[in-house]
């Protein structure tokens, strides 16, 4: 993905922009924590006025949201701050309105930001996989499986969604006050966090406060950590999240990547010999079903392909 490394961002800072594209009623204001420059998919803060409202629409990305503070009236039902929405490409979503005022994180994942207006689903879409959670109340928080040196105690997640098929995850995370782990990490995976609540720190990057937020592409050093008070992070990664833990600050992002490889190598030897392969060689073929019922196909090259046996630790 085209994003820039990110980190640390204090997105209160920012002052709110009026949001003027199609689709989009008078009242909606953003700021932009992160974008492709690319395909145009974004992470959002978005605020919305008192008395905002929207007829039944859809996005043409799939989409993510989450409200942060304040309450959103979808049809018959009331949106409370921790609710959460994955919603495919097409879904339609019911009228909307805001009594008071919102702030929502919104996740446009596969494209620009898009609303059209509907009262139904166009064909294809995939209504059936649509994810809706009270993450605050109907929730438990659950300890994230360690692995020495790995993840220290008192670091907690809800996982919210995770695909089908490139593993790439939402989660909540929190860090328990007085959190600290001395290790160092990084991932395969690019990832992002925003901190709804609390203030943590991390020895390359300094503290991250309520409204801080990161982007950070893979292989990245981060870590140690620490949190006094404790916080509370929505987390996203493109990939499957595998944590790789170490000791030494200074490795490079070159280092990791091969001793990411070289853990592939032991563990997945087959696995390791096709991600290797010369070019044009091995690559599998997969393909793509549009709406109207035609395909077309690509061959994966070396290093581009998704979720490549990675685990959850």
């Amino acid at each position: 993905m085209a994003r820039l490394h990110i980190e640390p961002y204090d997105e209160r800072d920012t002052p709110f922009k009026r949001l003027t594209l199609p689709g989009f009623p008078r009242g909606t204001h953003y700021k932009t924590l992160s974008i492709d420059d690319e395909s145009g998919a974004c992470s959002l803060i978005l605020k919305l006025e008192a008395g905002w409202t929207r007829p039944p629409g859809f996005s043409y990305t799939e989409m993510e949201i989450f409200v942060l503070d304040g309450s959103i009236v979808v049809g018959e039902e009331t949106w409370q701050p921790g609710r959460y929405l994955w919603i495919p490409a097409g879904g339609s979503l019911p009228a909307m309105r805001v009594p008071r005022s919102a702030r929502l994180l919104a996740v446009f994942k596969l494209g620009e930001t898009s609303l059209e207006e509907s009262k139904a689903d166009p064909g294809g879409a995939f209504r059936r996989g649509v994810v809706d959670l009270d993450t605050y109340n109907g929730m438990q928080w659950n300890p994230v499986v360690r692995k020495a040196p790995g993840v220290a105690p008192g670091c907690l997640t809800k996982v919210l969604r995770v695909d089908p098929v490139t593993k790439s995850c939402t989660f909540l995370y929190c860090m328990t006050p007085n959190y600290w782990q001395d290790n160092i990490s990084y991932h395969d995976c690019a990832e992002e966090s925003y901190h709804i609540w609390g203030t943590s720190w991390m020895m390359q990057f300094g503290e991250i406060p309520t409204g801080g937020y990161f982007w950070r592409p893979s292989y990245i050093n981060h870590g140690a950590f620490a949190s006094q008070l404790g916080c509370i992070a929505l987390g996203r990664t493109d990939g499957e999240l595998f944590n790789y833990f170490h000791f030494n600050p200074w490795t490079e992002i070159e280092q990791n990547r091969r001793r990411a490889i070289d853990v592939l190598r032991n563990e997945k030897p087959d696995l390791h010999r096709w991600a290797l392969a010369e070019a044009g060689h091995n690559h599998p073929t997969v393909a793509h079903v549009h709406a109207d019922g035609t395909s077309h196909s690509h061959a994966f090259a070396p290093g581009h392909e998704k979720g490549r046996g990675h685990r959850v630790r």
